[in-house]
């Protein structure tokens, strides 16, 4: 089974939830006995249910391809500006890398180009990048296992973050109000990047431009919080203003405004 087909399967299940066989074979460009035969794998490997004539996602896969999906979107810009926030890393410091699809990137930078780092995380995915990673130190933080987003939060997890402090922390944003504040989906994703602010000397958000103008249910900080600020070139004039009025240092991927306050 191609992997590429594979994937096409898990995307159609996690958007649809349970189909039919001639559903997900005309979706995914297969013969009902090819598709037969892939569903027959991917039980084997726990990824699908197998129904009375269909399929439907076992229950922990949908969280991962919600996560795949959530990663996916602005790839190019989260590249990007992981790129960027690449540039900015000090050999030999210590920095915490927030559990952000857009902070990930950076992550995947840090395992292609390997610096010696002291890496700390609340993101399973970017601990499991990173593990085997020459000359980075990688440390998860302990708490509670929040699976929509693949992170570690809750109190055992600020009591952590209270011990500890950091060169750089690199924090991502579920959206950015007209207001100038971040804002999280998730109140205790919120509380834990609050915590996270308290303990670093250079606070870097990484943000593709689609997160401005928009607002989720829970507070997080302001964008006055935040020493620097990366993101793609699609940012609107108005906000890389609001940026710059605000104090933090704006970085577009591919260049760099200096601080006009």
């Amino acid at each position: 089974m191609k992997i590429d087909r594979s994937q096409a399967i898990r995307q159609f299940l996690f958007s649809n939830g349970a189909s039919s066989i001639t559903a997900i074979a005309a979706a995914v460009g297969a013969s009902v006995p090819t598709l037969r035969r892939d569903l027959v794998a991917l039980e084997g490997q726990g990824v699908v249910v197998r129904t009375h004539g269909g399929a439907r996602l076992a229950d922990q896969f949908e969280v991962e391809v919600a996560f795949e999906q959530r990663e996916a979107h602005a790839l190019p810009a989260k590249r990007a500006i992981g790129d960027v926030a690449y540039d900015m890393l000090q050999p030999g410091s210590s920095i915490f890398l927030d559990s952000g699809t857009t902070v990930l990137q950076l992550a995947r930078r840090i395992r292609l180009n390997p610096l010696p780092l002291n890496v700390f995380t609340n993101c399973l995915p970017a601990a499991q990048m990173l593990i085997d990673v020459a000359g980075v130190k990688m440390t998860l933080l302990g708490g509670q296992l929040r699976k929509e987003n693949s992170s570690v939060v809750g109190p055992l997890a600020e009591e952590m973050l209270d011990r500890l402090w950091f060169k750089q922390l690199f924090l991502g944003a579920g959206a950015i109000a007209d207001d100038c504040f971040l804002s999280s989906i998730d109140e205790s994703e919120a509380r834990l990047n609050a915590v996270m602010l308290s303990r670093a000397e250079q606070r870097v958000l990484l943000a593709d431009s689609g997160k401005f103008g928009q607002r989720l249910t829970y507070r997080v900080a302001s964008l006055s919080d935040m020493h620097e600020v990366v993101t793609d070139d699609a940012i609107s004039a108005e906000w890389a203003e609001r940026v710059e009025t605000a104090g933090a240092r704006l970085h577009r991927a591919g260049r760099l405004d200096e601080d006009v306050g």
